[in-house]
């Protein structure tokens, strides 16, 4: 982090010394991050979209790490709106490129420890699960025996969900009923992650996102569908609803488990009438929730982030 005041003022105000300069991190910029970059701009910042790819770890470079649009300097905060997949080089790199900022003394939503737990959806559960937030019984498990076991003997008493381990928008989702529905290693690279299925039973299925920033839900619709996966993205139909304080609490407890400042969570209640928080995303969508939301949601996360960046900036100050 910089030591002199001077210093941590430049990279907050950024290069042309006026409202704060940020980046916008993607792997393309689409309609979520023009959106984003515009409500930052309408809010005073400066915001840059930038390519995590494009991004330069260097030890000839002032700061170690060079920010495409940022010269010598650093983004005075950085919004991670997506990751591009690739290698598990390439992606530990982008990553890489997150910590440092952290490291560097750069507010990042979200850093990359929040990401990393999201993404690893076993740790999401294991993170849930520690903090004593209601959410599914969930297995993961390297290797298909072992992974035979825990279904003979745990769809006895009901179905299981079987997800990537890394995937989002319920792609790649199936419904376990019985052993030989479970796919080999290879379609799973390997690794099985298994959650209790906790829909009811009928001709249309729910379940809820809300999207958490800065500590409140800014937005929650509940997705129904004739299919048990709800995703919009999958064909849910997006309807607005308002939050009671528990589900509303399952939600910001939910984020703040995994240390994320913006999520979306998903929680669904089974058919024992009690609410569960399925997964928590770490860069979420938000078209469909937009499309029911009573409010700019590229606005209300623009205005968060700006704030947070604003006290954080005045502690480094501070101290």
């Amino acid at each position: 982090m910089p030591h002199s005041s001077e210093r941590q003022r430049g990279t907050a105000t950024g290069a042309s010394g006026g409202g704060p300069h940020v980046a916008v991190f993607g792997h393309r910029r689409d309609g979520h991050a023009r959106a984003l970059i515009r409500r930052l701009e309408t809010a005073g910042a400066r915001a840059s979209f930038v390519a995590l790819p494009a991004c330069l770890f260097s030890t000839r470079h002032p700061k170690g790490l060079s920010v495409p649009g940022f010269g010598p300097e650093l983004p005075a905060g950085a919004f991670v709106r997506g990751i591009a997949a690739g290698s598990f080089e390439a992606v530990t790199r982008r990553l890489g490129v997150l910590h440092a900022l952290r490291e560097l003394g750069v507010p990042v939503w979200n850093d990359a420890r929040a990401i990393e737990r999201c993404v690893d959806k076993s740790m999401t559960s294991f993170l849930i699960g520690r903090a004593g937030i209601p959410t599914p019984d969930s297995w993961t498990i390297e290797g298909r025996a072992e992974a035979l076991r825990i279904v003979r003997r745990e769809t006895l008493r009901g179905p299981l969900v079987l997800k990537p381990l890394f995937g989002s928008q319920g792609r790649g989702l199936r419904l376990i009923r019985m052993a030989g529905e479970l796919p080999e290693a290879e379609a799973v690279s390997g690794v099985y992650y298994l959650q209790r299925f906790m829909g009811r039973d009928g001709p249309e299925h729910s379940d809820i996102r809300a999207l958490v920033s800065r500590g409140r839900v800014v937005a929650a619709m509940r997705r129904r569908a004739i299919h048990w996966i709800t995703n919009v993205k999958q064909g849910g139909r997006p309807e607005a609803i308002a939050l009671d304080g528990e589900l509303a609490s399952l939600a910001l407890r939910a984020a703040a488990a995994v240390g994320a400042d913006f999520a979306g969570v998903d929680i669904l209640v089974g058919e024992d009438a009690r609410p569960y928080v399925l997964e928590v995303n770490s860069m979420p969508a938000w078209s469909g929730l937009q499309s029911v939301a009573g409010s700019d949601i590229a606005a209300e996360i623009a205005t968060d982030f700006l704030a947070a960046l604003r006290e954080g900036f005045g502690a480094r100050i501070a101290g």
